[in-house]
């Protein structure tokens, strides 16, 4: 049986569903099924259409499904990736997680096979904290993290974060380092971890 691959965003002008999307294509090709999910968006309708690339993402990605409770019991393994709120996760996944107490509560999160990536603005916009702000509620679940760490030579082509994938997104949109193989490669690590995980207890 493949493994169940979730890919959680929360993205308001595009940069963590390229995240997202690429993520996809590699747990893909790990043999993984995959599904692309965004958390719902919290922001008033007026601040999204105060900005125009934030609208026009939003009315691009509006066939993107919205996550669900079922979604995190169906996946065997999960990417999240979000851009960095304060050297936080924003309040859109944030609400989200913040859901998931009941299932919690009944085991259904533990051993759950889990990753992480973010962007920022600047260098050292809090990428890495937002990333470890994640994981956090993932020790809770009882959750594996699956960080990318140095396990492969590409990682460093990509800035090197052993935390996951992080970039850098300059004032036009653009993404400054080339992470698309980091992003590939970290899912894919995910999925091959939650498939040792579950012939392990087969």
């Amino acid at each position: 049986m493949s493994i169940k691959l979730a890919v959680i965003y929360y993205s308001s002008t595009g940069t963590n569903y390229q995240l997202a999307k690429w993520a996809e294509e590699g747990g893909k090709a790990a043999g993984a099924e995959v599904k692309v999910l965004k958390v719902p968006e919290l922001a008033p309708q007026s601040a999204i259409d105060s900005n125009p690339a934030w609208k026009a993402h939003v009315e691009a990605t509006a066939d993107v499904p919205e996550v669900t409770l079922d979604d995190l019991v169906w996946a065997d393994a999960i990417v999240f990736s979000v851009p960095t709120r304060f050297g936080n996760m924003p309040a859109q996944m944030k609400q989200f997680l913040d859901t998931t107490g009941g299932l919690w509560f009944e085991g259904k999160l533990a051993n759950k096979v889990v990753s992480a990536m973010s962007s920022a603005s600047n260098a050292h916009g809090g990428q890495e904290a937002t990333i470890l702000s994640i994981y956090t509620t993932m020790y809770h679940w009882g959750a594996i993290v699956a960080s990318p760490g140095y396990t492969d030579p590409l990682l460093f082509a990509s800035g090197g974060n052993p935390y996951g994938t992080s970039v850098t997104v300059n004032q036009e949109g653009n993404m400054q380092e080339n992470v698309e193989e980091a992003a590939k490669y970290q899912a894919k690590r995910t999925v091959q971890v939650a498939d040792a995980l579950k012939k392990g207890n087969q």
